[in-house]
C-alpha cells in the first residue's frame, strides 16, 4: 500500500516539476536505503552557520551515515558520483560535524555514503558505501 502511495506521489511530483531530478533522486535513495534496512532521520540538513548540506543523514545499525545523493538524467557524461569532489566533501565533513555534535554522536560512528542515480527506465540507482574517509 505504502509503495503505492510513493508512485503515485512520484507522478504528481514529476508533473509539477518535470526538472526536479533532484528531487527526484533524494526521493528514490530514500525508498532504495529504507529497503535496506536504513532508518533515515534527517534530509537535506543544513548547519545553522551553513557550510554545506546533508541530502540524507541515516542509521545503519550503530553507524550514523552521511548520504550524498547525485542524480542525472544520462550516464553520457559519467557515472554522477564522480561529481562529488574535495570541496563537496570538505563541505559535507562540516555539515556532518555539526549534525553528529548536535546529536552526542562520537565521529568514530560515522559514515559518507553516496548514492548515484541515473534517471532512466528503470532507474539505476548504486549505493557506494565508504566513499570518503570522515
Amino acid at each position: 500500500m505504502i509503495g503505492l502511495l510513493y508512485r503515485a506521489a512520484d507522478a504528481l511530483r514529476s508533473r509539477l516539476r518535470p526538472a526536479d531530478s533532484g528531487r527526484l533522486g533524494e526521493d528514490l535513495a530514500h525508498r532504495y536505503l529504507r529497503r535496506r534496512g536504513c532508518t533515515i532521520v534527517a534530509r537535506n540538513y543544513r548547519p545553522h552557520a551553513g557550510g554545506g548540506e546533508i541530502d540524507l543523514v541515516a542509521w545503519q545499525r550503530d553507524t550514523l551515515v552521511f548520504v550524498e545523493v547525485k542524480t542525472r538524467a544520462s550516464a553520457e557524461f559519467g557515472a554522477p558520483d564522480r561529481a562529488v569532489d574535495a570541496e563537496k566533501e570538505r563541505h559535507l565533513r562540516h555539515a556532518a560535524r555539526d549534525y553528529a555534535r548536535r546529536a552526542g554522536v562520537d565521529w568514530q560512528m560515522v559514515r559518507f555514503d553516496i548514492v548515484s542515480i541515473v534517471v532512466a527506465k528503470p532507474p539505476q540507482v548504486e549505493w557506494i558505501q565508504d566513499a570518503f574517509a570522515p
